[in-house]
């Protein structure tokens, strides 16, 4: 069956694009897998980027309930550094963030399938669903996020990172010490951030080699009981709390660095966005922002004739810097024989926290070329 735009994914950048296209006249269809709202893997700290994006998008942010975030704490062990952010963040869960987007893009004028998994999309850009339709749309944006669709598979990444995220009903007086504060925490073998969301519930989300989990059995109790041995803050933060999820989320195979380029075998006709067009590390807490990014230019793209392939050259211009500092970071902070170093300079030169969270965002020029061609 033919139809007009097809959005893969009602994610952050599927429902951003939906909302920009949809108010632009254009008839948009976006396909959602999941039949209502949803937990996803991810940091859920909104920059002041992401923020200013939502507005534009007409969308308030602030009825959500976010946690305000305006301090970040560095912690090694039982040692901590803190430092006021240069801006202020807010910490929202995915579940409620990406639902209430659905539904604005819906109000827009786009079209929601939802509980409707793509199965296939060919190189010819047709859409094959888990219940056989088939669909071929006049222009296709890919954002299914971290998952793969079978036909356009980004490259695959080595097996060595296993990401999980839990939230927690902390006790009063861990809440109280998370307020207003996104902490990173620094382990053997990897990293992790915890802060708290809407209800003062709290986002636990971390990365660890998979070598360590193998070590522990693949438990998630086990591992998050070496954690808290390693590292006292972790273990006071959750002392008697209560997890909220059945289970941790988990992941793994995530091509962190990655920024697409279009091969000749590819139909260059697709617009991918989110972590299907770029995957900055979760470290520096702008995932979101660059969602957000390529949803406005793509969409700006495709409303003014150009082609998918001048989409993504310019998205490479605009975060291809961004993301080789942030690996070079995240490599600095979480490979055992340098983080030790890493935590002990930010110790001395506080001010370096605050230039890297600069140094990782996406550039202002870029921001603003956006925000006009929008």
């Amino acid at each position: 069956m033919t139809s007009g735009i097809v959005i893969a994914g009602g994610g952050l950048a599927g429902a951003a694009a939906g909302c920009i296209l949809a108010a632009a006249g254009e008839d948009v269809t976006i396909i959602e897998r999941e039949a209502g709202p949803s937990h996803k893997i991810c940091g859920e700290f909104l920059s002041a980027e992401a923020q200013t994006y939502l507005r534009q998008l007409g969308f308030d942010v602030d009825k959500l309930g976010g946690h305000q975030i305006s301090r970040l704490r560095l912690t090694r062990g039982d040692e901590s550094i803190e430092t006021k952010l240069p801006f202020l963040g807010l910490g929202v869960s995915r579940r409620a963030l990406d639902e209430a987007m659905m539904h604005h893009a819906a109000a827009l004028g786009a079209k929601l399938l939802r509980g409707r998994a793509i199965t296939n999309i060919s190189k010819g850009r047709s859409v094959t669903l888990a219940d056989g339709e088939v669909l071929i749309p006049k222009s296709l944006f890919l954002a299914t996020g971290k998952h793969d669709i079978r036909g356009l598979r980004r490259p695959s990444a080595p097996e060595t990172l296993v990401g999980f995220k839990m939230h927690f009903d902390l006790q009063p007086l861990a809440t109280m010490q998370l307020k207003h504060f996104i902490s990173l925490i620094l382990f053997r073998d990897g990293y992790a951030g915890i802060q708290l969301i809407e209800n003062d519930q709290a986002n636990l989300c971390l990365l660890v080699k998979r070598e360590r989990l193998r070590r522990l059995g693949g438990n998630w109790p086990d591992l998050l009981a070496d954690l808290c041995r390693e590292c006292p803050y972790l273990a006071r933060l959750l002392d008697g709390a209560t997890p909220l999820l059945p289970q941790p989320l988990t992941i793994y195979r995530v091509p962190y660095g990655f920024v697409h380029k279009p091969t000749d075998d590819e139909n260059k006709t697709i617009f991918r966005l989110g972590d299907q067009a770029a995957v900055i590390p979760s470290f520096t807490g702008d995932g979101m922002s660059i969602a957000l990014h390529t949803a406005r230019l793509a969409s700006a793209a495709f409303l003014r004739g150009a082609t998918a392939e001048d989409y993504h050259r310019q998205l490479a211009s605009d975060v291809s810097a961004q993301i080789r500092r942030a690996s070079a970071l995240y490599r600095l902070a979480s490979h055992q024989s340098t983080h030790a170093l890493f935590f002990h300079m930010v110790r001395f030169l506080p001010k370096m926290l605050n230039l890297a969270a600069s140094l990782t965002r996406i550039p202002e020029r870029a921001r603003v070329a956006t925000s006009l061609s929008g």
